[in-house]
């Protein structure tokens, strides 16, 4: 059994270098039950271009669920260049000189040095990565998602091999129900004859109905009351639930769906019943019928 949750979370953290600079990054994943497939990714501005590259490894690794990507990325410049704001250190200088030249008496001479601490006046130059490195850096952060999604897939894996292990637990609850049921409806012809003669005795003591017209009646309350098909769809529907929880390939929809088909049949069985036992027994099957479609509910 290779059933996958739509549930779960991952993370890759990688570094990173290009010549004279370090990149650092975490890609967080994280996904939940959706009827489709929904990617939602959160990037810096200067990375836009990966978008659909992150995208696509989604859809080729999972087949539904909505997922959140987040990479969280710095940028360590080992060798930083540093460049002077020359207009704002000109400005500078001639201010200091205007006031020394003022009162030389009171301000010492104004040395270099002083006006290089002045913030922004030296700063490391913005060093945007070229076409190359970005390249690089691309194919990288691309393949360090992929580990991040696979690890997302082995994680929703294991939460799916404890959902099938509860599926398979409320399926043979389910096994219990229609056997007893089969069970009642075959003791039910009899119970239903004895029920009219009772109920007819208690309202005439001699209404003169010939045992034909008893019987008549009786066939017909019968073959209202009669669940055989029902029951065998119930177990053909159960056995179909059997195989697919047996394959490989995700199996969400198909499940979903046949809850619905389980569903019906359960009504069906209680709309039917002239049984106080029958009757219990269909409801816990539509109870269990709905505790397995909430379970089916996070299948992928």
């Amino acid at each position: 059994m290779q059933l996958s949750s739509m549930t779960g979370f991952a993370r890759n953290k990688t570094d990173f270098v290009f010549q004279n600079k370090k990149y650092d990054w975490v890609w967080e994943i994280k996904s939940v039950n959706a009827k489709n497939a929904d990617v939602k990714i959160r990037l810096p501005q200067w990375l836009d271009m990966l978008e659909t590259d992150v995208k696509n490894i989604c859809m080729r690794v999972f087949s539904r669920g909505t997922f959140n990507v987040n990479l969280m990325l710095e940028v360590e410049n080992t060798n930083p260049v540093l460049k002077v704001d020359e207009g704002l250190l000109a400005s500078l200088v001639d201010e200091a000189h205007n006031i020394y030249n003022t009162s030389p008496d009171f301000f010492a001479k104004p040395s270099p040095v002083e006006f290089l601490k002045i913030n922004g006046v030296v700063k490391a130059a913005e060093n945007m990565p070229d076409d190359e490195e970005t390249a690089a850096l691309g194919k990288v952060l691309c393949q360090s998602f992929e580990k991040a999604a696979l690890a997302l897939k082995e994680s929703r894996r294991q939460e799916g091999a404890k959902i099938g292990q509860a599926l398979q637990m409320i399926l043979a609850q389910i096994r219990e129900n229609v056997s007893a049921v089969r069970e009642i409806s075959k003791k039910s012809p009899e119970k239903i004859k004895e029920k009219i003669c009772r109920q007819i005795k208690d309202m005439v003591e001699d209404a003169g109905i010939s045992e034909d017209r008893l019987n008549q009646e009786a066939l017909l309350l019968i073959m209202r009351a009669d669940v055989k098909e029902e029951l065998d769809r119930l177990d053909a529907h159960l056995k179909t639930a059997e195989e697919l929880l047996a394959e490989n390939n995700p199996v969400g929809r198909r499940l979903d769906f046949l809850c619905q088909e389980l569903n019906r049949e359960a009504n069906t069985l209680c709309s039917k019943s002239m049984d106080i036992e029958q009757t219990k027994h269909g409801m816990a099957l539509k109870a269990l019928i709905e505790q397995f479609r909430e379970q089916v509910q996070n299948v992928e």
